[in-house]
């Protein structure tokens, strides 16, 4: 089951949010990521609220400043708050996002069934950020953070990060 991401952004607010990168992938903003639930204007203030990729992400304190300093650099007033709930999934990256994962060198997340055979290393569908191969092999459940993992390819031999699926 898919949820769907329920978004209430003010469009004059757009352009500064694209501008805020996530700081573990600086390739992608907050808006490709899918972490900004709403953002308005409300009494001359930006509220925004975001949510995080997973529980605990250690990212979500520096996006909020990150947030607040880019309206600031606009001069504009901002308050970020956490949404929880639903769960961030990562079926809320953008396909913008998801191309600029795949050229950043980190594989996209595979739909939900297709995660679990690559992470159980029962299937190489995990397409090599490199060369495009699918003859890659799980080397760690765990990559350079805690919501990817690491595969190398067994054609052109380089290692690279796969963003794994969130639901």
């Amino acid at each position: 089951m898919t949820i769907e991401l329920e978004q209430h952004i003010d469009p004059k607010l757009i352009s500064i949010l694209e501008k805020v990168s996530d700081p573990e992938i600086p390739v992608l903003s907050i808006m490709d990521m899918g972490v900004v639930r709403s953002a308005e204007m409300i009494d001359n203030i930006a509220q925004v609220k975001i949510t995080p990729t997973y529980s605990g992400c250690p990212a979500m304190d520096v996006i909020g400043d990150d947030i607040i300093k880019a309206f600031d650099n606009a001069n504009i007033k901002a308050e970020v708050s956490l949404v929880l709930s639903p769960a961030w999934t990562t079926d809320w990256i953008t396909p913008k996002g998801r191309k600029a994962l795949e050229d950043y060198g980190i594989a996209a997340p595979l739909e939900e069934d297709a995660d679990k055979e690559a992470l159980l290393g029962n299937k190489r569908i995990v397409k090599c950020t490199n060369c495009g191969s699918s003859n890659t092999k799980l080397v760690s459940q765990f990559g350079s953070t805690a919501c990817k993992a690491l595969f190398k390819c067994e054609d052109c031999l380089e290692p690279f990060d796969y963003f794994k699926c969130l639901k």
